[in-house]
């Protein structure tokens, strides 16, 4: 026996032992002869330590086991059905955890227990009192005359639940604060087939959005309708068959009556009767047999023996009752309207069937048993009515019988559908849905914790679910593997083409004699300015992560139009003529050309987009006086007005076969001077901002251009 079957054979003995607390405390109340039902306390217990399910579970079987004491008790198993369900109610919102909130469930399981139990009892009885604890109370009610047999029910059952339930409140809150809270939270029935989800966790997963009907709405409708169909149907076809019996019980009663009344006239008299009456020798001792006759089943309404004519029924015999004093022998009574069609058989001695009226003396069913003479000619009718009046009565206390079983085994299965399904299906389908939802992509440790959240819910339910989960597991660990694998793939595809790109300057680099170390050196500016700028909020909406980025990798990029600018003027030592310098200015869209050569050829060249632009118009001028277009302000892109400061500062930095370098006080002074000018402000600003910051890189790589000048080629190679 493993663990979860020892824990759920512990809970189960628990539940067995209420059921049992249930039957002692009705047993004793009826030993001390308490007007007391004493029946909830293990209920209450239940559906409080153990949810809802174990709560109607214990409820039900108490009134099944307590039919053994009153049969009745079976009916009445919806109501304790509907008591679990309030109490777990109540304790799922706190309400027994402090005595005078525990208090306020008392009218509520009095109004469950004798307000609709009253109701229930008035229809179990046909419409009449019960016989149960409250029925004495009831009746005294009934007999002071101030209400009907409703309201007496009503307020008798009300009365005595209200002091049953407070009773049974007090026990169920002190036996509680007796029961360690340890005990208490293993007793709960949970049928988990994966890691337990907090209650945070159960509403997000039952609260899962959907489309159309959720997957525990379509269950409980499809159960619903289920069981309704078939209690309907079971129900229509139960109470046709009831009808049909009853009404054959009664035509077996109204003919056997009807017999022996026809055996008790002597059919020789019965022309001496019509015509002398009483004074007829034997014509008492048969009406006395027939009065006697009358009384010998509750439902004979009357007793009485016609001569039919042309002209109507003859009186011959016609029993008195309470209510209706028969009428005098030789009297002519009317043909009733029902018999009309009968009434020539009835002339011709003949025998008829039962008939079935409801008219002046009521619901009736009547039996024609002719009177023979010692001749065999029929000379009379000794006719029975039979009232069927209890019919009703009795049809709606077997419909009550049967909706009052029905209703309290519907709650329990459809309790327990939902306590399976939850645990079987829809926490676990739910689960998967957050987990997968919920699933972040954003890094590689994100990615580890999503999967590592899927994999822990454990889902163990044996079926087609569990191999769903193990698939969707498998494939998103294998996917999250491959997004791994193409990750570092593209990093280090990445990483190439930053190579390459440098390979690329570097070329174009070794041309230029005057230049140096200045592609690194500009975009290690370019990314302090943008990185500034960000943080400032400047152009915030633009300055994503990536596109910094791609403007740092292809910053290497701007002066690679150069390549195309001929070595005579590229590393003349003087300055540049006006002939030259134009040919000079052809860089910029020398540069653009070539990238644009280079984006034709590749899907994603949103990096090169941005190398274009700098190639383009890295030399464009705030106040539009530079080139190759003459794009001033924020027409100039923004990662070229970011180059355009990197560019001149390094330039003025830098020693050339021209000029000697600048200071960097020096430098960042002409910087300023060309704010709104020559530079945009803000990125000017920006750039001043993180002076020191630029000052470093300076340093750092103007110290390792040094040190690469100092090495031999050979030592280089």
């Amino acid at each position: 026996m493993n663990a979860k079957t020892k824990e759920y054979l512990k809970k189960v003995i628990v539940y067995v032992l209420a059921i049992l607390i249930n039957i002692g405390g009705n047993r004793l109340a009826g030993l001390l002869h308490l007007p007391l039902y004493v029946d909830n306390i293990g209920t209450l217990l239940s559906a409080i330590l153990g949810g809802y399910l174990p709560g109607m579970v214990v409820g039900y079987l108490t009134n099944v086991f307590n039919m053994s004491g009153n049969p009745e008790n079976v009916y009445y198993a919806s109501l304790s059905v509907l008591i679990a369900v309030a109490a777990a109610f109540f304790a799922k919102r706190g309400f027994f955890k402090k005595f005078h909130k525990a208090l306020l469930t008392v009218p509520v399981f009095a109004l469950i227990g004798g307000g609709i139990g009253s109701v229930l009892t008035y229809f179990l009885y046909g419409f009449g009192l019960g016989e149960g604890i409250s029925a004495p109370f009831a009746k005294t009610l009934l007999e002071k005359g101030t209400l009907n047999v409703f309201c007496a029910q009503m307020v008798s059952d009300v009365t005595i639940d209200l002091i049953d339930k407070l009773i049974t409140v007090v026990i169920v809150f002190l036996l509680l604060k007796l029961i360690p809270e340890k005990v208490r939270e293993n007793l709960r029935l949970t049928g988990w087939v994966q890691k337990p989800l907090s209650d945070e966790e159960k509403r997000a997963a039952q609260s899962s959005p959907t489309k159309g009907f959720s997957l525990r709405t379509k269950i409980i409708l499809i159960i619903t309708l289920i069981m309704v169909f078939v209690a309907s149907v079971t129900t229509t076809i139960s109470y046709i068959l009831y009808h049909q019996f009853s009404i054959q019980q009664y035509t077996y009663i109204g003919k056997q009556v009807a017999q022996l009344a026809a055996a008790s006239v002597d059919g020789n008299r019965v022309n001496a009767y019509l015509a002398d009456g009483e004074d007829v020798p034997g014509y008492q001792f048969t009406a006395d047999r027939l009065e006697s006759l009358m009384h010998s089943a509750p439902d004979v309404a009357y007793v009485y023996v016609y001569q039919i004519r042309e002209d109507g029924c003859h009186v011959v015999f016609d029993v008195d009752t309470e209510e209706v004093e028969g009428a005098e022998v030789g009297t002519v009574v009317p043909f009733d309207e029902s018999f009309i069609d009968q009434v020539p058989t009835l002339l011709a001695g003949g025998s008829i069937e039962p008939i079935i009226t409801d008219d002046t003396y009521g619901w009736l069913l009547t039996d024609y048993e002719p009177v023979f003479d010692s001749m065999g000619n029929c000379v009379c009718y000794a006719a029975a009515d039979i009232s069927m009046t209890d019919i009703r009565s009795n049809g709606v206390s077997f419909l009550a019988k049967v909706a009052s079983l029905f209703i309290g085994f519907f709650i329990l299965i459809l309790a327990f559908c939902i306590w399976l399904a939850n645990y079987h299906l829809i926490y676990p389908v739910n689960a998967m849905t957050l987990a997968a939802s919920d699933f972040a992509f954003n890094t590689e440790k994100d990615r580890g914790q999503s999967v590592e959240r899927l994999e822990s819910l454990m889902i163990d339910t044996g079926d087609e679910l569990e191999n769903l989960y193990d698939a969707l597991s498998t494939t998103i660990a294998e996917t999250v593997q491959h997004l791994e694998d193409v990750r570092q793939k593209g990093e280090e595809i990445a990483k190439i083409q930053n190579g390459l790109i440098y390979v690329l300057a570097d070329i174009v680099e070794s041309r230029d004699q005057n230049t140096g170390d200045h592609v690194r050196k500009t975009a290690a500016y370019v990314e302090l300015i943008m990185k500034q700028m960000k943080k400032e909020g400047i152009c915030a909406d633009m300055l994503t992560d990536a596109y910094v980025d791609d403007i740092v990798n292809s910053a290497p990029l701007h002066d690679i139009g150069k390549i195309k600018v001929p070595d005579a003027i590229l590393n003349k030592p003087g300055r540049l003529t006006d002939d030259e310098f134009t040919v000079m200015k052809t860089h910029t869209s020398a540069g653009s050309e070539i990238i644009s050569g280079a984006m034709a050829l590749v899907s994603d060249s949103r990096y090169l987009k941005e190398a274009k632009n700098l190639a383009a118009y890295h030399h464009e001028k705030w106040d539009g006086t530079g080139y190759p277009t003459g794009l001033k302000g924020e027409e100039i892109p923004l990662s070229a007005r970011v180059m355009a400061v990197a560019d001149v500062f390094d330039a003025l930095l830098s020693k050339r076969s021209y000029k000697d370098p600048f200071t960097f006080e020096q430098a960042m002074d002409i910087i300023k001077e060309g704010s709104g000018k020559h530079f945009d402000p803000q990125i000017v600003q920006a750039f001043v901002d993180v002076s020191e910051e630029v000052r470093q890189v300076a340093e750092r790589l103007a110290h390792m251009h040094e040190t690469d000048d100092a090495n031999t080629p050979e030592e280089k190679n």
